[in-house]
């Protein structure tokens, strides 16, 4: 067909092919990071057959920049949550227990460098910002937001962090459960957290219910069994009064120690997801599905029309809880593992999300969507 084009024509199609490709794209005012714990490509799959006895029928499965992310950190091949998520929002790999600082911390012995975060870009920039969990608020996941630590034990230290931002009024919407074990933490440490939670005029609510409708930086700590859905919708009402934007981050866990109730909530998840996906405006909001490591479960038999947890109550009466499950099914451990985890993304910035890539480019992409620049390093 080349014949049929004069050198001119063609010249003219390759410039404009150029430019097109050159031309940047859409930036996001939004970005909400779906963070599921331990949901890595094997429980994807069986999550899929257990809500939907088919494969590949999980919303997250239908979006068309995909990826597949490396979990290492700076010293293992296996992560734990700590590490695995301070690469994904500081773009620094670091050692596991620690909460983002760089690799020259030692686990509860030595403080690290800090390194900024992308929540800390958001505050920067004028952005408000939320984390919100079904595990506890302190836990390395969304502590790695907000919080910098040797040491992800530390949950006082880190939950106090909430009040003493390095950047703007700090994390605006915190909403998770550890109420008890932070509370007890704190008061270890001889101080009051009522107290502090009242001279920053930021009251620590118990419930979700007792959010009143016009706090647009609520704090609530609950006992246990945290409304995910329910918290997601307080949080995108208050963080979507800012006009210059927000970042989200929202953790669901999916541990599968338990098949079941972990394959349960890998479902739920991606129903919140969609949910979420169809009330923002997809045109200004960059989604990303990430996870932080993956996990010891393996799709080893099973039939259509049967539950891929068939067999599971049954090996349950008559083993321990820490024993390797064997079912039909089935073959689930109790370990992280660290083979390489999908990454979903649609929305402004979406198309970086390809091939195969380290966790520390997510937080290039979603700085880049932004169209921000992450300051130069101290040499």
């Amino acid at each position: 067909m080349l014949k049929f084009f004069t050198p001119t024509l063609i010249a003219l199609v390759l410039c404009l092919s150029v430019a097109s490709a050159a031309k940047p794209g859409k930036r996001a005012k939004n970005v909400i990071i779906f963070l599921a714990d331990a949901g890595g490509l094997s429980t994807l799959n069986a999550a899929s057959i257990h809500g939907y006895d088919e494969a590949q029928k999980l919303y997250v499965q239908s979006w068309p920049n995909i990826a597949l992310s490396d979990t290492s950190t700076a010293s293992n091949w296996v992560t734990d949550s700590a590490a695995g998520m301070t690469a994904i929002v500081t773009g620094v790999k670091t050692h596991n227990g620690v909460l983002s600082q760089g690799p020259d911390a030692v686990r509860g012995k030595q403080e690290g460098t800090p390194l900024k975060t992308l929540l800390e870009y958001a505050e920067e920039h004028g952005l408000s910002t939320g984390v919100l969990s079904n595990v506890s608020i302190a836990d390395a996941t969304p502590a790695a937001c907000y919080a910098h630590a040797s040491d992800r034990a530390r949950a006082a230290d880190i939950f106090l962090q909430v009040f003493t931002p390095r950047f703007g009024d700090g994390v605006d919407v915190v909403l998770g459960i550890g109420r008890k074990p932070i509370y007890d933490s704190v008061t270890k440490l001889g101080k009051n957290l009522d107290e502090i939670a009242a001279t920053n005029k930021r009251p620590i609510y118990s419930s979700l219910a007792a959010v009143p409708a016009d706090n647009l930086r609520p704090i609530a700590l609950l006992e246990k069994d945290m409304n995910l859905p329910q918290a997601s919708q307080i949080a995108l009402k208050a963080l979507s009064r800012n006009k210059k934007g927000y970042f989200l981050m929202i953790e669901w866990d999916a541990h599968t120690d338990d098949p079941k109730r972990g394959l349960d909530s890998v479902v739920g998840f991606d129903k919140l997801i969609r949910e979420i996906a169809g009330q923002v405006n997809l045109n200004e909001t960059l989604l990303v599905f990430a996870a932080d490591h993956s996990f010891e479960l393996r799709s080893v038999g099973g039939k259509r029309g049967e539950p891929i947890t068939k067999g599971l109550e049954e090996w349950k009466k008559t083993h321990a809880a820490k024993e390797v499950i064997q079912i039909p099914g089935l073959r689930v451990g109790h370990s992280h593992t660290g083979e390489e985890v999908v990454v979903a993304a649609q929305g402004p910035g979406a198309d970086l999300v390809r091939g195969f890539l380290p966790n520390t480019r997510l937080f290039d992409i979603m700085m880049s969507a932004y169209g921000w620049k992450p300051d130069a390093k101290k040499k």
